[in-house]
């Protein structure tokens, strides 16, 4: 009688257990894909928010310190996220769209949008949506400007107020440089007169000193108003220049008001629309399962 190998049972044994754990993972992870198939067939977007991301939706909708979720699963449809925002993109636009009024959403790409504030003339653009994970991805700098208006309206002044007020404060200087022109020029004659008349001017040994003194301040006048009149040579561009800012400055004061009054108007103060903002995702999961929107 053969002895059997007991090495060669115990690879046996060990191969048999990881094909039946492989199978048990296969059926796992098909069971995992054909309940998510299942629910975006249906229109159970709520179920599919869950099954894209149970970590997320147990901490955020079920208060869950602790989550039972396979990111391995959830691995499996990355690389269709798009396919999958896409779907996802259409009851969650129309609930934006409720509340948030005031931005306007464009679609860039497969489950892509971007989103504007406010529909009038030289809105900016504010951001894209991030659809999986329904929250906004704002545009940092666009983003700065508003809350940075909320903080100085305390203040009672607008985001630009300073910037506006320094530009003008150099434009009413250089005004006053080229007003002053004529007024210069007169001085110049004069000054030149003197120079020349002092040179013509006999004076004792004793007062020669003064003399060259008193010449060198009339010179170093001249000087001052000769480089004054080439500022204001260039004044007239810089004027126009500055204009041109101050004008862009409040335009966007304005947009930027318009901005403020409508997230007064909707969530009461800026910390009432970041609030909403931290909260999205819970609430726009919550209001699919108060309504139960699954289907058209």
């Amino acid at each position: 009688m053969v002895n059997a190998n007991p090495e060669k049972i115990m690879r046996t044994g060990n191969h048999e257990a990881a094909t039946n754990d492989l199978l048990s993972s296969l059926a796992d992870k098909m069971s995992y894909l054909q309940t998510l198939s299942e629910a975006i067939q249906r229109g159970d977007d709520r179920l599919v928010f869950q099954l894209i991301d149970n970590e997320r939706y147990a901490q955020k909708v079920l208060k869950a310190k602790h989550s039972e979720s396979d990111d391995s699963n959830e691995a499996l449809v990355t690389d269709v996220h798009n396919w999958i925002a896409e779907f996802l993109s259409k009851r969650l636009i129309a609930y934006l769209n409720q509340v948030y009024p005031f931005f306007y959403f464009e679609q860039t790409g497969l489950g892509q949008f971007d989103f504007y504030f406010g529909n009038w003339w030289g809105r900016r653009r504010f951001g894209s949506l991030d659809v999986i994970n329904v929250g906004f991805n704002f545009d940092a700098s666009e983003y700065s400007k508003l809350e940075r208006a909320f903080e100085l309206e305390k203040q009672n002044k607008r985001l630009n107020s300073d910037e506006i007020d320094a530009l003008s404060q150099t434009n009413d200087h250089l005004q006053d440089l080229i007003d002053g022109q004529a007024e210069r020029d007169q001085r110049k004659a004069a000054i030149r007169q003197e120079i020349k008349q002092l040179a013509e001017e006999r004076v004792m040994p004793w007062e020669v000193a003064k003399q060259k003194e008193h010449k060198e301040e009339l010179m170093a006048e001249l000087a001052h108003l000769t480089d004054l009149d080439e500022q204001a040579n260039h004044s007239y561009q810089t004027i126009k220049d500055n204009e041109k800012k101050i004008l862009a400055l409040s335009k966007e004061d304005t947009l930027i008001s318009y901005e403020m009054q409508s997230i007064v108007a909707k969530f009461g103060t800026f910390d009432g629309f970041e609030e909403k903002n931290d909260a999205l995702y819970r609430d726009y999961i919550t209001s699919l399962i108060a309504t139960g929107q699954v289907g058209d």
